[in-house]
């Protein structure tokens, strides 16, 4: 595993922890189908949450969370009705939610979330 694979992985663990620590449940991870992945698929009170985890070392080539655009926003929908249809759970409110993770060496990881992201 690459350094980069390693460092979203850390990434993913740690805002597993952080969602489960704030009461969402999560469900599933690095879930994938020909349309692409979902990095978590939680729960959150009646609503079922798509979780795209964004991890960088620093932030000399953006923040963490620069990198989810309108597109990636349309497909996360469109993967978390599928996630929802294979696993026979209808809910009929949805989420996106994207967290920034920053990795630095020098100091603790940070994560920045952002709850009902939008296109």
């Amino acid at each position: 595993m690459g350094h980069n694979q390693i460092l979203g992985a850390d990434g993913e663990e740690l805002v597993r922890d952080f969602v489960e620590q704030r009461g969402m449940r999560v469900l599933d991870r690095n879930w994938r189908c020909a349309q692409g992945e979902l990095d978590l698929v939680a729960e959150d009170v009646g609503y079922l949450v798509a979780i795209e985890v964004k991890t960088r070392s620093g932030v000399g080539y953006g923040h963490p969370a620069e990198a989810v655009n309108r597109t990636k926003i349309a497909r996360l929908n469109r993967l978390l009705r599928a996630w929802a249809l294979e696993h026979s759970r209808p809910f009929s409110r949805q989420r996106i939610d994207v967290a920034a993770v920053t990795m630095k060496l020098s100091a603790p990881p940070s994560v920045d979330y952002y709850s009902g992201v939008t296109l």
